[in-house]
């Protein structure tokens, strides 16, 4: 999604949304694609503030993610089929037993979850799940050469790869996750950034001056132009029978496909 303008209004009664920036304001009727578009990006703004993310489980685990996000990805992990979903970042785990959850009614896949603390209430709730078995736990750095091997040792030399990133969203940190677990991904696969939409937020509660430059969105642009393997590929929509194209999403840029 493109930034965001200085200010949205709407107006219910006329059916139409206003954005102001710098050079102006814009008028669109809430019937079209724009109107959706800013108004979900001031959405997601206020839902990000109110912690909107944190009121979801999946099969009885905190997930911690935006809805549309994950019927989303699902979409990709469903057409791509992979034998293994790797994700750095575990916090409750939701995350986790979804992408296990996939992988049981699909009849294929496993996941690797990576995180440098998993505390001990949310591994004993994942290691009891009924996905357990499906299921994966590395503690660790997530790109300490150790934590690597770790991870490596549990992927078979000819099997497909899925990587999601979702550990420390720093803008460094990222870009060397991005580096040590690219060459693990397979050809026609993703390595996903999450949480990019912090360059968006820098001014909201909670956020950081320095959120404009410093997240993972920006170190998912930097890599993209040093390794031609990979481009970032919007996903397309597997079925769209309204006039939406843009993805409702905390993830912007963030599906970096290996292309060769």
């Amino acid at each position: 999604m493109t930034k965001s303008p200085r200010r949205i209004t709407i107006d219910l009664e006329n059916g139409s949304v206003v954005a102001e920036n710098g050079t102006g304001k814009e008028h669109s009727s809430l019937n079209t694609n724009e109107a959706f578009r800013l108004i979900s990006q001031a959405w997601l703004r206020c839902g990000w503030e109110n912690k909107y993310s944190y009121s979801f489980s999946w099969l009885g685990r905190p997930i911690v993610q935006l809805p549309e996000d994950m019927f989303r990805i699902q979409e990709i992990i469903y057409s791509l089929r992979p034998d293994v979903i790797v994700e750095t970042g575990i916090a409750h785990g939701g995350s986790l037993v979804f992408y296990a959850s996939l992988c049981r009614l699909m009849g294929k896949g496993r996941v690797i979850g990576v995180d440098l603390e998993i505390r001990p209430h949310n591994r004993a709730a994942i290691e009891k799940h009924e996905l357990a078995h499906l299921i994966t736990l590395i503690e660790g750095d997530s790109v300490a050469d150790e934590t690597l091997g770790k991870v490596r040792s549990h992927i078979g030399e000819k099997e497909t790869v899925f990587v999601n990133l979702d550990s420390c969203h720093t803008k460094d940190h990222v870009a060397k996750e991005l580096i040590r677990y690219a060459p693990l991904v397979t050809k026609g696969s993703y390595i996903v950034v999450m949480d990019g939409i912090m360059s968006e937020l820098a001014k909201a509660k909670g956020g950081s001056a320095d959120w404009e430059w410093n997240n993972p969105q920006e170190a998912a642009f930097e890599f993209v132009k040093t390794n031609p393997d990979f481009e970032i590929v919007e996903p397309q929509f597997a079925f769209n029978g309204g006039s939406v194209v843009d993805r409702v999403t905390y993830w912007p840029n963030g599906f970096l496909k290996r292309v060769r």
